[in-house]
């Protein structure tokens, strides 16, 4: 496939044609006729919609019944996590047997040319994509189980209100619409408290190992940063919220990050068709350490001076700020 309408490939590797840049959501003035065009793009034809539309199957089709969960027992808790690990191994699993065990498109749009490192001494293991399965299963998978299990039995016993659609299709539907700006917006805190130096040191950093990101590296993470990134599952079911919402929130948490981990751009389906499939900013987040710390619509890091939209301007006012930021921790070095 040609792939130069859609960037270049340098030697370092590709580079999307298209400035990183944010939906028209949030745009002052408003941009009316924008944002009608955007909106459905938005909601139905990106991931968001697959991850909706996975919740509502997991709520039909696989979760026990809200009675069985009004206590603890072991059945529906072990039910939960066998079916948490099966989503998991085989969401991961087929990203990565097809782009990096089959490597069905080789490097084209993949934004490092060099495939991870199968030997590194900053791995657990030694090999990068043993240790990110290692803390997915061991570690990211039971904790957003115990989230998901906690949050059900909450709404089992009315310990936090349970929203029936019928009796409020209104705020459903809205809830439904601003979930994924909720989420981006919980992403952005915690990815911030995580960057403050003990917490990067000691937690955080496992997760920035992975320079040269792969599929398994999205949950690659510290146990401690697990609590505060799938925090969100338990404080969307506190908003008057269907389990719906909640389990929503539970796949974007759990599956999303295969997908913004992929290292390429593109999914080639066949040889003229390709679909969004990584995440070009958080790559540079990756890469470039502190830039892009959010996701999604909400301008976060435009607001707060971290953003980076891949372009040469960005990569100078970065120099500018590290280069600021290096004087004052001398200037603070000195006076002690």
């Amino acid at each position: 496939m040609d792939n130069t309408k859609f960037g270049r490939h340098e030697k370092s590797g590709f580079v999307p044609k298209d400035l990183i840049s944010y939906g028209p959501l949030f745009s002052w003035p408003p941009k009316l006729i924008a944002l009608l065009k955007w909106l459905p793009k938005y909601y139905f034809f990106t991931w968001n919609a697959v991850f909706t539309l996975i919740g509502v199957g997991f709520w039909f089709l696989l979760t026990p019944p809200l009675e069985d969960m009004k206590t603890f027992q072991l059945r529906w808790i072990l039910h939960l996590t066998a079916v948490n690990y099966a989503l998991v191994v085989v969401w991961y699993g087929a990203w990565h047997g097809w782009l990096y065990m089959l490597r069905r498109q080789d490097t084209r749009f993949k934004y490092n040319s060099r495939w991870p490192s199968i030997k590194s001494a900053v791995f657990v293991f030694g090999r990068q994509n043993a240790d990110n399965v290692f803390w997915t299963l061991v570690s990211g998978v039971p904790i957003f189980t115990a989230y998901m299990v906690v949050s059900f039995w909450l709404f089992a016993n009315g310990y936090v209100p349970f929203l029936n659609p019928s009796d409020n299709p209104i705020w459903f539907a809205v809830l439904l619409v601003i979930r994924p700006i909720l989420f981006d917006v919980h992403f952005y805190l915690v990815h911030r408290l995580l960057h403050v130096r003990l917490l990067y040191k000691y937690v955080h950093s496992l997760h920035h190992n992975n320079v040269n990101p792969a599929p398994w590296s999205g949950l690659s993470m510290h146990p401690v940063e697990h609590l505060f990134y799938f925090s969100g599952i338990v404080i969307i079911s506190l908003m008057n919220a269907h389990p719906i919402h909640m389990l929503s929130n539970v796949m974007e948490a759990s599956l999303g990050p295969a997908v913004g981990h992929t290292g390429f751009d593109k999914l080639e389906l066949g040889d003229n068709r390709v679909i969004s499939a990584g995440d070009y900013a958080h790559y540079l987040h990756h890469k470039l350490f502190e830039v892009n710390y959010s996701g999604g619509v909400v301008p976060l890091d435009k607001w707060f001076g971290t953003f980076h939209d891949g372009s040469a301007e960005a990569e100078e006012r970065l120099k500018v700020r590290t280069k600021k930021r290096k004087e004052v921790y001398a200037k603070r070095a000195g006076k002690a």
